[in-house]
């Protein structure tokens, strides 16, 4: 009985706040008769985006309020030449990563995870670039959150299959800017609202 008395009392909380809702009551913290209800709280502040690559990391920096229009403050694809060695690109995107710090004042950094990749050099390769890119980020007390390139897509286009080209039309239709065939930057930026849509307050 007791299980059943707890089970109803589930029904009726829910209810409660359904009906609070339908009322246009809004979300947040509100009571609702005896019943106290706290919604995680949604990202505000201004977030680095990050596609990192050896030769070509698309960087993004973007502002997000919940319920307003993202701002895309600036972005930019770092296009390194084939004849600079390793440590050399993997220093110009410390250096790239400091700038943006340094210019903007920068809330998370949010970076697109590494893909399955067959090719081991490769792994490592990409791996490298992300390390830097975390590591300028934590050493400026930054906090970094990551997420696969299928969450992105499913977060701001809503399809896990979507091509370059939708998630860059798509993230133009929600900032406003149009990223032409610069695929590093709109990724960049579509990592960055991925964040803001999908983070919340811990408690």
């Amino acid at each position: 009985m007791q299980g059943c008395d707890e089970k109803m009392g589930r029904k009726s909380t829910r209810k409660l706040w359904a009906d609070y809702i339908a009322k246009g009551g809004t979300a947040g913290s509100q009571a609702i008769g005896q019943v106290s209800m706290q919604l995680p709280e949604q990202f505000s502040g201004v977030i680095l985006g990050v596609d990192p690559s050896l030769r070509g990391s698309g960087f993004a920096v973007l502002k997000y309020r919940a319920g307003k229009t993202p701002s895309l403050i600036e972005s930019v694809t770092l296009k390194l030449k084939p004849k600079l060695k390793q440590p050399e690109c993997l220093g110009a995107i410390g250096n790239q990563m400091e700038d943006f710090i340094d210019q903007h004042r920068i809330d998370h950094v949010a970076i697109e995870e590494t893909i399955y990749v067959q090719n081991f050099q490769t792994a490592q390769i990409l791996g490298a670039a992300r390390g830097v890119v975390i590591g300028v980020a934590a050493m400026r007390g930054l906090p970094v959150y990551e997420y696969a390139p299928l969450r992105i897509k499913q977060a701001v286009v809503g399809a896990g299959r979507a091509s370059k080209e939708q998630v860059a039309r798509t993230v133009q239709s929600l900032t406003g800017t149009d990223f032409g065939k610069r695929y590093d930057e709109s990724d960049a930026a579509a990592v960055a609202l991925c964040h803001a849509f999908s983070w919340r307050k811990p408690d």
